[in-house]
């Protein structure tokens, strides 16, 4: 009764798609103009991603202590390891460097080794002053090798601080105000004040500045997982197309694979922005995996197609079976792996919430938009050519599968015995995972923040958080 039900229903499906083609395609082009628009809601997250719930021991604590002191990660530190630092011009012009970021609405303190007091005995009023290292400027040698000195072997208590006297690596540190440390004024600091300045700096004295600090490298880690969102999908489609190619033969139905997951992937974006979901380091993933699972739920769809055609030369009736014989079997396939991603929905971690929503609702529009776009599109499309249904001759296919069956049905207790030692392997794999909570774990280890967070590892012990 239900397999009756079942075909019935798939039946009306395949009729309603097939007859009604403008008026499906229409309406997915209005549905994607749709979604374009909602892309200028989309926003990358400007904190690291936090899979901890809401309420959470650890969350509600850290979150009393933002409230209590504010934002605790907004020091920028510039760094310079270079003998030539200490020369008169050189030297100046790092002083200059530090002071220029004093006057930024976005900086709310600045302390350089021009900022550095040294205790002065008064023997008339029998007291100390603080007297600052540098009072202008540094004029000639002899103040220099002073400073040097002072810094070095005066005023151990700095040492680590501002400068390293082992190593003479000098840094400067910067303070952002707390209130824009998690907001795009961050992004436009780094990028429209920082870094010009800095390179501006080193072209004028050929020395190497090194940058690091948590609004820096959260600000470039962003635009690392930005930038490699476009390189993801580009590569997903690269390589899935390419397959596709070499299995069909055939630039017509790799363009239309192309283009339906093309459109699986703005709706992706289109679903995030409507949401008003931040681009997370879990949403991003989201893309490609669309192409992943929409390129073979094409490869299902016109593969049925071309062996329905070439068995009896039907091109209608091919179409209304792929949609009723495939169309139920990438249903289910869909649903379940749509159903696996929701789960995420159910724990109380706000960002996997949203990463299950969005994938869910992602696999099951590529579903909606293959199962409508392919059949449509093929009936205004000639009849396939003979060396597009070559691939369906192939013998090493059927002789794999034609293994496969056998080895099923005749080496039962091999494959037992297989899945056991793969299984224990498995389980002592399991014991070998390592669990880190490194800030930087995940990140580019080629990137050039990276090495200038392991440099300031190396000179001041970090400028991580504990």
């Amino acid at each position: 009764m239900l397999k009756l039900f079942t075909k019935g229903f798939w039946d009306v499906v395949a009729r309603i798609i097939l007859r009604n083609k403008i008026a499906i395609l229409l309406s997915i082009v209005a549905i994607t103009v749709l979604f374009s628009t909602q892309w200028n809601h989309m926003r990358f997250t400007y904190t690291e991603a936090n899979l901890l719930p809401d309420d959470h021991e650890v969350n509600i604590v850290y979150t009393d202590f933002l409230n209590i002191f504010g934002e605790e990660g907004n020091l920028v530190v510039l760094g310079v390891k270079d003998s030539s630092l200490f020369t008169v011009e050189h030297l100046n012009a790092w002083n200059k460097l530090s002071e220029a970021f004093k006057s930024l609405d976005e900086v709310e303190a600045v302390v350089s080794i021009k900022d550095l007091k040294k205790l002065v005995k008064n023997t008339e009023e029998e007291r100390f002053e603080l007297e600052p290292f540098i009072t202008d400027s540094i004029h000639t040698n002899r103040q220099l090798d002073s400073l040097q000195e002072d810094l070095f072997q005066k005023y151990p208590f700095y040492d680590n601080f501002l400068f390293n006297k082992n190593t003479k690596t000098i840094r400067t540190a910067i303070y952002l105000r707390k209130d824009i440390v998690n907001t795009a004024a961050r992004k436009d600091f780094v990028f429209d004040a920082l870094l010009p300045k800095v390179e501006a700096f080193e072209k004028a004295t050929n020395l190497d500045v090194r940058i690091s600090g948590m609004p820096y490298v959260r600000t470039l880690n962003a635009q690392n997982i930005v930038d490699e969102i476009g390189k993801f999908i580009a590569l997903a489609l690269g390589v899935t197309s390419l397959i596709f190619f070499l299995f069909f033969r055939s630039f017509r139905a790799t363009f239309i694979s192309l283009l339906v997951v093309c459109i699986g992937v703005m709706w992706t974006f289109g679903i995030i922005g409507f949401l008003q979901y931040e681009l997370t380091v879990l949403t991003a993933l989201i893309p490609p995996l669309i192409i992943v699972i929409g390129i073979p739920n094409c490869i299902f769809l016109i593969n049925k197609y071309q062996h329905e055609v070439k068995l009896h030369g039907n091109k209608v009736r091919s179409l209304q079976r792929v949609i009723t014989k495939v169309g139920n079997a990438t249903l289910m396939t869909n649903v379940t792996t749509a159903s696996g991603f929701a789960t995420f929905m159910l724990t109380e971690s706000t960002l996997l919430k949203e990463f299950g929503v969005v994938a869910s609702l992602s696999i099951l529009s590529i579903f909606i938009l293959c199962l409508l776009i392919i059949p449509i599109i093929y009936t205004f499309l000639p009849f396939p050519k003979d060396r597009h249904l070559e691939h369906l001759n192939k013998r090493w296919i059927g002789g794999f599968v034609n293994w496969m069956e056998r080895m099923v049905k005749e080496r039962r207790i091999t494959i037992y015995i297989t899945s056991i030692v793969l299984l224990i392997a498995s389980m002592i794999g399991i014991y070998q995972i390592k669990i880190s909570g490194s800030l930087i774990e995940d990140m580019s280890k080629e990137a050039e923040f990276f090495q200038d967070i392991r440099f300031f590892e190396e000179e001041f012990n970090g400028i991580m958080p504990v």
